[in-house]
């Protein structure tokens, strides 16, 4: 999945250019390029889909040339991720009807990709022999607002693997309290937004719980992958609900899995994410730039572009973005602040700037 603006990462994500297509680590290689190296020694590369908004579609060719045009595709319009999965099955099952599917999104990082390959592998199986929904868990390093949350129970578990645990219930982004009382209880992991499970088993999930959906993508059926493909999807999505796979599906279905995982993973969905996993200096300060030089200074992520000579003095716990039009300065402890910014800058100053 590679159709979502990323918001909260603004200025560098914005509308014509969001985060999924920027090396935002400094190393050479975007978090779309990042996410499809990491899935070529799981699923043959003929077999890998990027589903994403047609505007983008010249940035996926670009930074992934080795990928058909026909395995880029691309909405028309931004309705979430239960449209886009639905899409994407659909499409699916033209080719394979018995398929195993993983959904990612592309702008998520993970450390250690061999434990990563390890946890795919189970939550396949798993999802192959018990049909049921899996996604996977990531044990929590801290009392997170930003994440989702999933309460796991060893309770009527058919499972394959002792990490394979039945999914209770869904929380969605707690405040911090409720996130604290989460961390101490033990049951509760992050909800990564990474879905394993057959091509039967989420067709029927889409039946059951969106049924107005399937029926608009099943009428698709013989379209998918001809010239007719473009408008049948052009049409469909016009009258789609925007709705994501979570409050769709996975909230509501009872055959669903939780595969426990810890594999330095991190959604990138905030700069205080980010700078989590940058390299620090001796006073905590992460950096992307060739030219940053500080004075006084802890606890900040600065991303400087290009070659611009940025010198900070006397700033603690700050977020420094400067993206050569815009420059953002912040506190990182306000940084869910910054959806508001975006939408006062629309407001204010005009699509242009997001």
């Amino acid at each position: 999945m590679a159709g979502g603006v990323g918001s909260r990462f603004w200025p560098m994500s914005r509308t014509l250019f969001p985060k999924q297509f920027h090396d935002v680590l400094g190393i050479g290689r975007t978090l779309l390029q990042m996410t499809y190296d990491r899935f070529l020694p799981v699923c043959p590369r003929e077999n890998i889909l990027i589903v994403t908004n047609e505007r983008y579609r010249h940035l996926v060719q670009e930074q992934l040339p080795e990928i058909r045009p026909e395995q880029i595709l691309c909405e028309p319009y931004m309705r979430n991720t239960a449209p886009c999965i639905a899409y994407a099955s659909f499409w699916i099952a033209e080719r394979e009807t018995d398929a195993r599917i993983i959904v990612a999104p592309s702008d998520h990082l993970i450390l250690n990709n061999d434990g990563f390959r390890r946890i795919i592998e189970v939550s396949l199986d798993q999802a192959e022999k018990s049909k049921n929904l899996v996604t996977l868990g990531i044990k929590p390093t801290r009392p997170d607002t930003g994440y989702g949350y999933i309460q796991w129970t060893d309770e009527h578990t058919s499972a394959v693997d002792e990490r394979v645990k039945k999914v209770k219930t869904f929380t969605e982004k707690p405040d911090l309290e409720l996130a604290r009382d989460f961390i101490e209880s033990g049951d509760f992991y992050w909800n990564s937004g990474i879905f394993i499970w057959s091509l039967s088993s989420i067709l029927h999930a889409l039946e059951s719980h969106l049924p107005e959906m399937f029926k608009a993508f099943c009428d698709g059926a013989g379209m998918y992958g001809t010239p007719a493909e473009k408008d049948f999807i052009i049409s469909t999505y016009g009258s789609c609900e925007n709705i994501s796979i979570d409050y769709g599906i996975m909230e509501k279905a009872r055959n669903v899995n939780v595969v426990l995982g810890d594999f330095g993973w991190s959604d990138l969905g905030t700069w205080g994410s980010l700078h989590t996993h940058l390299a620090h200096d001796e006073h905590r300060n992460g950096t992307v730039g060739k030219h940053v030089l500080y004075y006084n200074c802890s606890n900040n992520v600065v991303h400087i572009a290009g070659d611009k000579l940025a010198v900070l003095h006397g700033l603690n716990g700050f977020i420094v973005v400067d993206t050569g039009d815009i420059l953002l300065v912040c506190k990182k402890e306000d940084e869910q602040k910054i959806k508001q910014f975006v939408n006062d800058i629309k407001i204010k100053k005009g699509d242009e700037w997001v």
